[in-house]
């Protein structure tokens, strides 16, 4: 794990909150270099797909000419949802480093929703949650207490 790659994912997901998206901020690295990154455009699209990690991987495999993401490693602020896991595993991406656990919709580990990687599919990713989670989760409570005021 490295911490330069959360700091983007973090910053990505300040932008998406500047620009009034929940403040997820994702990025994919292979070989020690970030090949695609992304954060939540979910309002902007009108698209329920625009999640960060979705445009990340879609950067990545763009980047490589290839939708097989073998050895890369996916920098997210939010455990990934059940859609995003899914897509993880399709794209056979290695390892998942994520910030703040999501205990509504959550769907890596066993202590959310479900853990999906865990289900049998013919990939698993190593996964890492709760790295820098109370920054990750200061962002969400920062952004959706803006909402409310």
């Amino acid at each position: 794990m490295n911490a330069v790659f959360m700091d983007r994912a973090i910053a990505l997901a300040k932008k998406a909150a500047e620009l009034g998206e929940v403040p997820v901020g994702a990025v994919v690295v292979k070989n020690g270099k970030i090949i695609g990154e992304g954060y939540n455009l979910r309002e902007k699209f009108s698209s329920p797909t625009a999640h960060a990690e979705i445009a990340a991987i879609e950067a990545a495999a763009k980047a490589l000419g290839d939708w097989r993401l073998d050895g890369c490693s996916l920098y997210v602020t939010l455990e990934p949802c059940p859609m995003c896991a899914g897509a993880i595993i399709n794209a056979r991406i290695a390892e998942v480093v994520f910030g703040a656990y999501d205990k509504r919709a959550g769907s890596c580990s066993g202590d959310s929703v479900v853990d999906l990687f865990s289900c049998g599919y013919d990939h698993r990713p190593a996964v890492y949650g709760g790295i820098r989670e109370e920054e990750c989760l200061k962002i969400l409570a920062d952004f959706f207490k803006s909402l409310r005021d």
